[in-house]
């Protein structure tokens, strides 16, 4: 007499493999696609934002010439900073090893479009910074910068996974901006996604 094997037999590896692919998938894969990074300096938006009330566009501003500023340069910090004003050590490195050295900071940028993507500041300027932005007036410290080692483009201070951000900081969920956020937000204003206007 043959016997007739269970099929319950097959859902013990089954639930095992899926398992192991998640932890594959959610964990280890990540850690193997990003190198993780830190700023050069500690940077507190609090302190600039809420404590000085300082406004965004004192530091990120539009040029005359419609070109936009992108993150200040030494010189511009060195207009409050050209000496320490406390006792907080990043801000003492910042002083002694850029200030005093005329040196720019090399800050990672969590927001990079790739070569091919032509963006205008000044287009845009109607919008709040927020829209694209990470909302980062409310951040003491930088998060870790996770790079993709693959393109090295930054994911926006937090690991992708399946499209999602893992450990992110609310305040940094943004990555680079994909297409098809920039492709939506034209749709909902009314203005054009062909080709040309965004890629030259």
């Amino acid at each position: 007499m043959v016997k007739k094997s269970s099929s319950s037999g097959g859902a013990l590896p089954f639930f095992v493999g899926f398992v192991a692919m998640l932890f594959i998938g959610w964990w280890a894969f990540p850690r193997l696609l990003f190198s993780e990074m830190q700023q050069p300096i500690r940077f507190s938006h609090v302190v600039h934002v809420e404590e000085q009330e300082m406004a965004c566009d004192d530091c990120h501003y539009i040029n005359e010439d419609g070109s936009f500023s992108g993150i200040p340069n030494t010189e511009s910090c060195a207009e409050c900073h050209s000496e320490a004003m406390g006792e907080d050590p990043d801000e003492i490195k910042f002083v002694e090893e850029y200030v005093n050295n005329e040196k720019e900071v090399p800050w990672l940028v969590y927001q990079y479009q790739p070569d091919n993507v032509f963006f205008s500041h000044a287009a845009h300027q109607d919008q709040d910074c927020t829209t694209c932005h990470p909302d980062v007036a409310k951040t003491d410290t930088p998060p870790t910068y996770y790079q993709n080692k693959m393109t090295d483009y930054s994911n926006g201070g937090y690991k992708i996974v399946f499209g999602r951000g893992v450990g992110v900081d609310p305040a940094y969920s943004r990555g680079t901006m994909k297409m098809w956020e920039c492709e939506r937000c034209h749709a909902e204003n009314g203005q054009s996604n062909a080709c040309y206007v965004c890629h030259r």
